[in-house]
């Protein structure tokens, strides 16, 4: 589709730069002041209705020439947004999906020690000095859990 736009418009473009305006199926030049017909200027020769008619159809092709040009630099500028935009949406779903992915690691370790600490006091394999350094490693999973979700709240 973007393609097909360019075509148009660069088509557009090298019609209306040719300054050719076509009346009453004669296909003339127009040149600053001077009109041409063939190859040749035939300014002089037309009557004053007829100049007024061939000016007036150029000032209009150019007039729609420039107002496609804003088009498709509105439609260029509206595309280079969307894709703005979008790279930015894509970042921002990259960002939540690391950090779930965060969460989800945390959790998974804070259960795995929670549990492992668990089967070792049932057990009773626990020293009064081996629980306190389990409550600080625990203590430590649970923090990271906690930051991982904060993170995962913002993002």
């Amino acid at each position: 589709m973007k393609i097909w736009m360019i075509v148009f418009f660069l088509g557009l473009g090298i019609t209306v730069n040719a300054q050719n305006v076509i009346k009453d199926g004669k296909v003339y030049e127009v040149k600053g002041k001077s009109i041409f017909h063939k190859g040749e200027d035939i300014t002089l020769s037309l009557l004053s209705g007829e100049k007024a008619d061939i000016f007036k159809t150029h000032k209009n092709l150019v007039k729609e020439a420039k107002a496609a040009e804003k088009a498709k630099k509105r439609a260029e500028k509206a595309t280079k947004n969307a894709e703005k935009a979008k790279k930015k949406a894509e970042k921002a779903l990259k960002q939540k999906q690391k950090a779930q992915d965060q969460v989800n690691k945390a959790s998974r370790k804070f259960d795995q020690q929670q549990d492992k600490y668990q089967k070792l006091k049932n057990s009773g394999k626990l020293s009064p000095n081996d629980d306190a350094k389990w409550f600080k490693k625990l203590n430590g999973y649970k923090n990271n859990l906690e930051k991982a979700r904060t993170k995962l709240n913002r993002a």
